[in-house]
């Protein structure tokens, strides 16, 4: 409990804007300052003084921001419906970072990122951080669920597209490209290193793909949660070791650890 109430602080919306009719981009500006988060982590934010719903909402860190960070978030409940309607200048009780990080590639590895629609913002720390060097494969259901696009053209080595009504890039499921940048990747030199967020089908395709090549790999699970640090043991996914809490033991796993 110490470690949470060490990371428990109080922000301010600076911005809150719709990207899409279903997706906002949040920015947050914190009263004091925090704990540097690592890519792939996450955040609870609840509502100063609002207790319905009771319990804080987990989002993944989208970047950093001059004194703050910011939030890609999708309105999909009660929770996030409420957020949408948070204008600037409200303020926000966090708890975060929480969880683990995505491992950060060797030298001499080759990372290859995959990201299935929202699952881009979990990612998108990584790709900022390891700049020039991602091979980044990014799928949705059609372009206007592609988010972020001029900053993935600068940031990645590669960026390749699908979407599901073949509005932008390929027509069909990531995974097909993933498949064709992996037969790509034959010489001992290349040594690919994968990692992924987005809904579970593609994830579980993306394990097929990767099981098949004998590669490294890291998934980010989205689990619902409610406390964030391990407590309630509503976040649990299904392991080869067992049962184990999004929250804490991930959200980033071993791709091969995950029973599917």
């Amino acid at each position: 409990m110490r470690y949470a109430l060490s990371r428990y602080f109080r922000a301010k919306i600076t911005e809150n804007r719709p990207i899409h009719k279903e997706h906002n981009l949040l920015t947050l500006h914190p009263f004091t300052s925090i704990h540097e988060p690592m890519p792939g982590q996450f955040y609870m934010v609840g509502v100063e003084g609002d207790y319905d719903p009771l319990l804080k909402r987990p989002f993944g860190l989208l970047r950093r921001t001059d004194g703050g960070f910011q939030i890609l978030y999708r309105i999909r409940g009660r929770g996030t419906a409420l957020l949408r309607n948070m204008g600037e200048g409200t303020v926000v009780d966090v708890l975060g970072p929480l969880g683990n990080s995505y491992p950060t590639p060797e030298e001499d590895q080759t990372p290859v990122v995959v990201a299935g629609g929202i699952g881009i913002a979990s990612l998108f720390p990584l790709i900022e951080h390891l700049a020039g060097r991602c091979h980044v494969l990014y799928g949705a259901r059609n372009c206007h669920e592609l988010f972020l696009m001029e900053e993935l053209r600068t940031l990645s080595k590669e960026l390749l597209i699908s979407t599901d009504d073949g509005s932008q890039g390929e027509r069909g499921p990531i995974v097909g490209l993933l498949h064709g940048l992996l037969s790509r990747q034959t010489s001992p030199k290349a040594k690919p290193v994968l990692y992924a967020c987005g809904p579970r089908p593609m994830l579980k395709a993306v394990r097929e793909a990767v099981r098949q090549g004998g590669i490294t790999a890291y998934v980010s699970m989205e689990e619902n949660m409610a406390c964030g640090i391990g407590a309630c043991l509503g976040c649990v996914v299904k392991t080869v070791n067992g049962h184990k809490r999004v929250c804490k033991e991930g959200p980033v796993f071993p791709i091969e650890e995950i029973v599917w």
